[in-house]
């Protein structure tokens, strides 16, 4: 018995080591360039979520030989479906072959109530209907809103265009029925945030032109990440290590969506997996010098490309498709869409993105709500409704999309 006891703490201590020298392994090598700036909002407590995201990140695990990181991550950023709610009747569904969960006021309404399709985050590649529970749950209530939120394919499993298929579909079906969830069928709007803002946007664009559907009312764009072309514009330098999204990890998620390969994320991120013709082409709509100034006070350097490299565009080049990047999209199909909203965050790889489709949009006459997060960071909405660590601004960013909503 002696001789077993002493054998599983000799095997405990080596585990113990391995994994203590695997976490910091992980943070010397996958987490080089963290940086948390002092104007973010709570500082020390994003500090205690890079913490939880890192062990979380299934690299460690990975490392160990135990399971992928895709695979853990997902498992740990999935969510759980929340109890009832006395103020929300809750169902869960399916659009054909896409699940759905809708959240319906339970208070009488005078009339047809605003509709709104939700589309979550988490980089095409994890995350679920239940891990933005807490979101949904709060505009469906302060909006008085019927909000479906839609759970859509995940990659690597299922690359593009699954997911935006799956979107799309979601919202035709919906858009088709109005009347057995009691919506009216002209205050439909869509909704997403980070990929979610994407597919919302893609949606948006697809549905501009169909003639035989109701006209979207709206689309909501929450940090939404819409260009594949450029991941060296300002906001992509000063933000490059602050979380909750890194910028080889934007890199990481558009590769893996795409292809379910990201074995060529270093020449996505220096730019030599686009033809010099199309980039002359975009650079009207993608480039620093639509980014209002301010927004470069922080820093920023214009970046050379590498020489392109024809063998890797021809991987890439669904990249430049509108339901991929929306921001690439012509201005006949801009000139369709529907009045906006778009959140951006100060300490986000993504907010440039933000800008440069906010000013598509006014450039094509579209109304545009621009509400921008000074201390804000990506996915701080979804960090809403956790109690130990409460960020102001994830509250504020969600009233600021209910208001946009009671609004229409």
């Amino acid at each position: 018995m002696a001789f077993f006891y002493i054998l599983s703490v000799i095997l405990l201590v080596i585990f113990t080591a391995s994994f203590i020298t695997a976490i910091r392994t992980t943070i010397q090598s996958d987490y080089p360039n963290v940086s948390i700036p002092p104007g973010v909002n709570h500082p020390g407590k994003l500090r205690i979520v890079l913490a939880f995201m890192i062990s979380t990140s299934g690299l460690i695990l990975e490392k160990l030989g135990v399971c992928t990181k895709i695979a853990f991550t997902r498992y740990m950023r999935s969510g759980r479906k929340l109890g009832p709610d006395p103020q929300l009747s809750l169902v869960d569904a399916r659009f054909g072959r896409v699940p759905v969960r809708l959240y319906r006021p339970r208070a009488p309404s005078a009339g047809l109530r605003p509709g709104a399709i939700f589309f979550h985050g988490g980089g095409w590649l994890y995350c679920s209907i239940d891990s933005h529970e807490n979101i949904c749950r709060y505009i469906a209530k302060k909006s008085e809103s019927v909000v479906v939120s839609v759970g859509y394919r995940l990659a690597p499993e299922h690359k593009y265009p699954a997911a935006y298929e799956d979107c799309l579909n979601a919202a035709i079906h919906f858009m088709r029925n109005t009347e057995h969830y009691g919506v009216d069928p002209a205050r439909i709007s869509v909704c997403g945030d980070s990929a979610g803002g994407n597919l919302a946007a893609a949606v948006s664009q697809t549905l501009a032109g169909r003639s035989d559907l109701p006209k979207l009312r709206s689309q909501i764009l929450i940090y939404p990440g819409l260009q594949a072309l450029d991941f060296n514009l300002p906001s992509y330098q000063q933000n490059r290590g602050v979380p909750l999204l890194f910028r080889e990890r934007a890199a990481f998620f558009a590769l893996q969506y795409l292809n379910g390969d990201a074995s060529h994320m270093e020449e996505l991120l220096e730019g030599s997996h686009i033809p010099p013709d199309i980039r002359l082409k975009y650079r009207k709509w993608v480039s620093a010098d639509n980014i209002p100034e301010k927004f470069k006070a922080r820093g920023y350097k214009p970046h050379i490309p590498r020489e392109f490299k024809a063998e890797i565009f021809e991987e890439f080049k669904r990249k430049f498709e509108p339901s991929l990047c929306p921001l690439l999209a012509e201005d006949a199909v801009i000139q369709q869409l529907p009045e906006s909203f778009i959140l951006t965050c100060e300490y986000d790889v993504l907010r440039d993105d933000g800008l440069l489709y906010k000013k598509r949009l006014e450039d094509n006459g579209v109304r545009v709500t621009w509400y921008h997060l000074e201390d804000g960071f990506h996915g701080i909405m979804s960090l809403y409704g956790y109690h130990v660590l409460k960020f102001p601004s994830a509250k504020r960013g969600l009233d600021s999309v209910v208001k946009f909503l009671k609004g229409l």
